[in-house]
């Protein structure tokens, strides 16, 4: 398990913090999931002959279903992984899924990037040289992950989907700091 931003200290007082939320993961999975069961509900009794359910009763019902599922997702491992990123003047901090944090100065950032990956928002980090990374603590977990980019560099990934504020929020504080 990574370190939480509240046992770190922030390395400038304008500090941003984006961090994984289960509760967004859950109400954006609910929502999902009962408007899909309410949708299509009608046309599975209409298909099998069914008798026609009261309104309130297929919502009821996808409700319920929706609660189960958006919920076990919510506790499931998967949803456990922990990713927070916090810019500041200072720089750009990122642990991501159960990493330990770095932290990277500014200057020390040769490219940054926010995409998007199928239904996944994903953040790359491209440090002009790895010996410039920064650790924000000490621990076992290790650095988040790295990928090689098409030119061979190495750069940190960190899932954003389920981070708050949301990548739009982050990518408006990345331009801020690395115009």
């Amino acid at each position: 398990m990574s370190i939480p931003p509240e046992e770190v200290e922030a390395p400038a007082g304008d500090a941003v913090l984006f961090r994984s939320s289960p509760w967004r993961t859950f109400a954006a999975l609910f929502a999902v999931l009962l408007v899909a069961y309410v949708a299509v509900s009608p046309l599975v009794a209409l298909m099998l002959g069914a008798p026609d359910d009261p309104w309130w009763a297929t919502v009821a019902q996808g409700a319920v279903i929706a609660t189960l599922v958006a919920g076990g997702y919510a506790l499931s491992s998967r949803s456990a992984l922990r990713t927070w990123v916090r810019a500041s003047s200072a720089g750009l901090e990122l642990a991501a899924e159960g990493s330990d944090p770095v932290l990277l100065a500014w200057p020390d950032i040769e490219h940054v990037a926010v995409r998007r990956t199928g239904l996944r928002t994903v953040l790359d980090v491209t440090p002009v040289d790895l010996d410039r990374v920064h650790p924000v603590a000490e621990g076992d977990e290790g650095w988040p992950a790295l990928h090689d980019e098409e030119d061979g560099a190495p750069a940190f990934t960190a899932d954003l989907t389920q981070v708050w504020p949301g990548p739009r929020a982050l990518r408006r504080e990345l331009d801020r700091h690395l115009r």
